[in-house]
Order: structure tokens, then C-alpha cells, then sequence
């Protein structure tokens, strides 16, 4: 067994089970580079400060950058014994520095370190998050402008309600994706506050530099209680939640990816190079992305709750609970990536079938509205152009026929106030192009929405 940095006041060793069962270097070890890059900033700045000398320092940093290059290439040894990555670092360093090795920790805890480590790592996947949602929102912008003209069912109840442009509606998702940008964004300046210096809980004796330190490691801002910067989890809570709502979006589109793709819909074929066929029918086709990424979803929302419940009576400040956050936050932060990326790999292959989408918007009465404000025009209270509206509807039901199968006769049966140009008010180019209020569905609004949401893409 190797020693432990904390078994002086200790008369029996750690049984071997509690080892294997406190032990988080399983996963905690993805944390090493920012661990070494944490401990070679925290060891400039004991230099500078004249806790240790700059030789110290310069033996410190050297044997770090050793420790460093045997994990980058897998040479590093693991062992239980050592609990976390901290410890494993540690032990190295006595072995390949000596000595002045056991300077290192001076001025510091491992509860500012995990806090460190951990911020520093969700900064990086913060970041590369955010740039897979651009990207995500170019590849929707792109596929709005390459089917400006196309026409489908808008739907409410899951129920054919009103024509749209299906431009339009992948506008809708590219503002749910630019939300989740921008939440993650607000995010990552409460994850970019710098805790090491907070020590255990109380701070340290020493003449820390802590605005040197957060120099180094590029953080605006120093974390301003020390109780609270080693107990907080509120950025990964934050960011989990953040998480969770992205995925809900990227759920919601999957589910209509995976509606559309049916031969009930028809309206868009996914690429076979994003689909997988069946172990004993021939025929098909199967979108297993979209359903692994709404699969998924439930994967990170639990993830949240994870962290939530961790979180929700520990008293301040650190307690080894919070060693469980690492796992929930290092899931969501691996699920939700490969969401994002695999979505901004399919979604430009997609085929859209506009004439079946076409014809699917032509039928089912999505006209009646526009009938009822065609009336409505003609000095008719809505409530009663309503319906009227409702009786043609029921009367070509059972004509077997759409509102504008209709003859004018038939129509005037309704409201004699209907004239030969109604007709024209039912017709699908009609129909989207009148719906110009802001953020509605016109022709002119979604080519002005599309050239707002690229000019937005290119400035970020």
C-alpha cells in the first residue's frame, strides 16, 4: 500500500475495501491536466511569494512536466490506495522529484484543488459546447435558406393546424438552440471564478498571491469566501441544468425527425449513412440517431437530479459527498456533446420531401382559419365567423371535399357575405404569406430571419 499524505494520526492501515470503495481515480483522472496546470501555477506563485525558492520551483515545475507527458501517453501507474488524481500526482512527484516534492502542497487543500480542477475543466467543455450549438444553429440556418419555399402542416395536439413554412419551423429550433448558447455563455462566467487559496475552508496563513495565481490560469475573478468556494457546486448544477434543457430541445427535434422519416409522414428521408436496419426485416430503415439522442435526454436530466439531491442538505463547508458530482457532471458533459455533434453531422443530409409536405398542408382543412378572418374582413365578430367556419367544415366532411372544393354556392350557404375572391384567401401562398406579424410565418418575415440569425452567426 502506498502512504498516505493523511495517516499520521493513524494506527491501522485502510482496509483494502475502503480504499476500493472511496477510490474516484476511476474517473477523477481525466481531471490530470488541469490538476498539473493548477499545481505548476500554484507553484510560481509560492516562488514569487518567497514560501518556496525559485530553484524549488523550477525542480517542482520539471517534474510535473515528467508526470504530465507519462499521461499523456498512458504510461502513468493507477492505484487504488492513492484515492484521486491529486494523490497519484503527488505520490509520482516524491518519486521523480524527491524531496521537494512534499513542498508542493503547502498553502493549499485538496478542496480548493478538486474545486479548481473541476471549474477548469467545465470551463474547457463549457467552451467546446457552446461551439458545437454554433454550429448546430448554422447547419438549421442552412437548411432554412436551402428550402425558403417549402410548405408544410404546422401542427398543434400533434393535429394538422395551419400552413407554415418549413423553414419556419426549423427557425423555431434554431431559437431554442441560440437560448441554450446563451445560457451556457451566462454560465461559464460563474464557472470562471478561481478557488485556489480558499485552502481547506478558512483560507491559508501563508502570503498567498491569489490575483497571481487566477493570472496564470487566465480567471477574471478570485472566488470571495473561502467556506464557499470549496462547497459550491452551483456552476455544475447550473451548467447541468443547462444541459438537461438542451437536450429536451435536441429530444423534440428527434421525435419529429422520427415522425417525419415514417411512411405515415413522408415528409424527409435520413441519410442511411445515420440509420440502422433490422436483424430480421428486410425492409428497414430505422432512425436509430434521433431515438439514441431522445433515449438520452433521460440520461442527463438524471444526471441533474443527481447532482441536486447530492447537493441539497450538505452542511458547509466540503464533505466527501461532493465526490460524487464528478460522474453525474462528467456524463452529461460526454452525452451532451455527442448530441450536438452527431445532430450537426445528420441534420445537412437530410432529404426533405417538399411535395409530400405540400400536399400534406393542401388537405385536412388547414385553410379554415383564413376562411374565418376572410369573413371577419367582411364585417362578420369572429366568434361567429368562427362558426360558420365550423359548419363548412362539417358540410364538406360529409361532402367528402376541402373549403375550397367547395362551390361559391355552397359556401354562401354559410355566410352570404363570402364572395368570388375567397378563393384566392384559401390558397397555401395566401395563406402563409398574409400571417406577416412579427415572428409569423410570411415569406418576407423568414427571409428577414434568416439573414438576421446568419449575420448573428457570422458576429459570434
Amino acid at each position: 500500500m502506498a502512504e498516505k499524505p493523511w495517516d499520521g494520526r493513524f494506527s491501522e492501515k485502510t482496509a483494502k475495501s475502503v480504499e476500493a470503495f472511496t477510490a474516484s481515480i476511476a474517473y477523477d483522472r481525466r481531471l490530470y491536466p488541469y490538476d498539473i496546470d493548477g499545481s505548476i501555477a500554484h507553484c510560481k506563485m509560492l516562488a514569487k511569494v518567497g514560501v518556496i525558492t525559485d530553484e524549488d520551483a523550477s525542480q517542482l515545475i520539471e517534474g510535473l512536466g515528467i508526470i504530465k507527458r507519462e499521461l499523456d501517453h498512458g504510461e502513468f501507474v493507477f492505484d487504488d490506495s492513492l484515492e484521486d488524481i491529486h494523490m497519484h500526482i503527488e505520490a509520482r512527484l516524491l518519486q521523480v522529484s524527491g524531496r521537494v516534492a512534499q513542498k508542493l502542497h503547502t498553502a493549499r487543500s485538496r478542496n480548493d484543488q478538486i474545486a479548481l480542477d473541476v471549474r477548469m475543466y467545465l470551463r474547457d467543455q463549457t467552451r467546446q459546447t457552446i461551439d458545437l450549438l454554433h454550429q448546430l444553429r448554422t447547419v438549421l440556418v442552412d437548411m432554412a435558406e436551402k428550402h425558403q419555399d417549402v410548405v408544410m402542416p404546422g401542427y398543434t395536439h400533434t393535429q394538422r393546424a395551419q400552413p407554415v413554412l418549413f423553414a419556419h419551423h426549423l427557425l423555431a429550433y434554431y431559437e431554442m438552440f441560440t437560448r441554450d448558447q446563451a445560457r451556457l455563455s451566462q454560465c461559464l462566467e460563474r464557472i470562471n471564478v478561481m478557488p485556489l487559496g480558499s485552502a481547506a475552508l478558512a483560507g491559508t496563513t501563508y502570503p498567498i498571491d491569489r490575483a497571481y495565481t487566477a493570472q496564470l490560469l487566465d480567471f477574471p475573478r478570485v472566488s470571495a469566501n473561502s467556506m464557499d468556494a470549496v462547497a459550491d457546486r452551483d456552476f455544475a448544477m447550473e451548467f447541468l441544468s443547462d444541459a438537461s434543457m438542451c437536450m429536451i430541445h435536441l429530444s423534440r427535434l428527434s421525435e419529429e425527425l422520427v415522425l417525419w422519416s415514417t411512411s405515415e409522414f413522408g415528409f424527409i428521408s435520413i441519410s442511411d449513412a445515420f440509420a440502422t436496419g433490422s436483424s430480421i426485416m428486410p425492409q428497414k430503415k430505422n432512425p436509430d440517431v434521433a431515438e439514441i439522442v431522445r433515449g438520452k435526454t433521460g440520461r442527463v436530466v438524471g444526471d441533474l437530479v443527481a447532482l441536486l439531491t447530492l447537493m441539497k442538505s450538505l452542511p458547509l463547508a466540503y464533505n466527501r459527498d461532493m465526490q460524487e458530482d464528478k460522474e453525474p457532471l462528467f456524463d452529461a458533459v460526454d452525452t451532451l456533446k455527442a448530441c450536438l455533434s452527431i445532430n450537426v453531422q445528420m441534420i445537412p443530409r437530410i432529404t426533405v420531401n417538399r411535395e409530400t409536405m405540400q400536399k400534406a398542408a393542401s388537405v385536412g382543412f388547414l385553410n379554415a382559419t383564413d376562411m374565418a378572418d376572410y369573413l371577419v374582413g367582411q364585417g362578420i365578430p369572429f366568434r361567429q365567423a368562427h362558426e360558420c367556419v365550423g359548419n363548412a367544415v362539417a358540410y364538406a366532411l360529409d361532402q367528402g371535399k376541402e373549403l375550397d372544393q367547395l362551390s361559391l354556392a355552397e359556401l354562401k350557404r354559410f355566410a352570404s357575405q363570402i364572395k368570388e375572391d375567397i378563393f384566392a384567401h384559401l390558397t397555401l401562398s395566401h395563406m402563409i404569406d398574409r400571417r406577416q406579424s412579427q415572428g409569423g410565418t410570411a415569406t418576407a418575415n423568414v427571409v428577414q430571419a434568416i439573414a438576421e440569425a446568419k449575420k448573428m452567426l457570422a458576429d459570434s
